[in-house]
């Protein structure tokens, strides 16, 4: 079975890119190019994992993950950040909010799979101890 991705971000050629390289690696690949529309296909979809950019014209993507993490079904996907910016106080804040992972473009495509791999099966042993 395919673990479902959802990929957040505005950029439409990093998504393709990104969609594509995931796809090949056995991920079933989903894309929302803004944080609104993020926010719904998370909703419909319930992926396993989120990749999430944060600069974004609508909202960023940190408050795109606060308003997930509000939400029961949307709290307990694990979410690895892709972003541009490389401050230390981003990646602090990232933690707080507590992400599976966080990356700064360009990535290791590698790294980003096993952190990704690494997310869904924890999260997969997190939903397993819950329901027994």
């Amino acid at each position: 079975m395919s673990h479902k991705v959802l990929i957040i971000d505005d950029e439409w050629m990093i998504a393709r890119a990104l969609s594509a390289r995931l796809g090949a690696a056995g991920f079933e690949m989903h894309t929302a190019s803004d944080g609104f529309s993020g926010i719904e296909a998370a909703r419909k979809l319930l992926p396993d994992a989120i990749l999430l950019d944060l600069r974004m014209p609508d909202i960023d993507g940190f408050e795109v993950l606060r308003r997930m993490r509000l939400e029961p079904s949307l709290g307990i996907i694990p979410v690895i950040i892709l972003t541009a910016n490389v401050q230390d106080t981003v990646r602090q804040e990232a933690r707080v909010l507590g992400t599976a992972g966080f990356f700064c473009k360009p990535y290791d495509p590698e790294l980003l799979i096993a952190c990704l791999k690494r997310a869904i099966s924890r999260k997969s042993v997190l939903s397993y101890g819950e329901s027994s």
